[in-house]
Order: C-alpha cells, then sequence, then structure tokens
C-alpha cells in the first residue's frame, strides 16, 4: 500500500519556493492534472510522493487521436 502525503507537503517537495498556491494545488487535484491522481480523505487531498503534474496541453484524448484530430486541428 503507497505512503500518501498531504498536497502541501507534495508541492514543498516538488517546487522550489514560490510553488503553486494551495488553492491551485486543489483545482489540479479537481482536474486530474496531478497524477496519480490525489485522493481526497474529508477535507484533504493525499498524494504519492512519487507524483508528478501532468499538463492538460501533453495529454492527448483518445477520441482525437481516434478521429485524426491533432493539435493543429484536423487532418
Amino acid at each position: 500500500m503507497p505512503k500518501f502525503i498531504t498536497l502541501e507537503e507534495w508541492a514543498r517537495r516538488t517546487y522550489a519556493e514560490g510553488g503553486p498556491n494551495i488553492n491551485t494545488l486543489r483545482r489540479w487535484a479537481r482536474e486530474a492534472r496531478i497524477l496519480p491522481r490525489p485522493e481526497k480523505h474529508g477535507r484533504q487531498y493525499y498524494v504519492v510522493p512519487e507524483a508528478v503534474y501532468a499538463s492538460p496541453y501533453a495529454r492527448s484524448r483518445l477520441v482525437d487521436r481516434l478521429r485524426g484530430d491533432n493539435a493543429r486541428g484536423r487532418r
């Protein structure tokens, strides 16, 4: 079973001083921009220490790939 840390602790370990605001971290957690996805227990999000930020622009949707769409529009 993986050991979880708080979202704030993950940000301290991942980013230098001046990392993302807690509200930004919570939004990222809700939008699944942190992988593996954080778990919410009560009011607090917990994440595995090895988690990474996944830019929404780097992910391509399966539907787009199947249709042949790319970042610049349809092929």
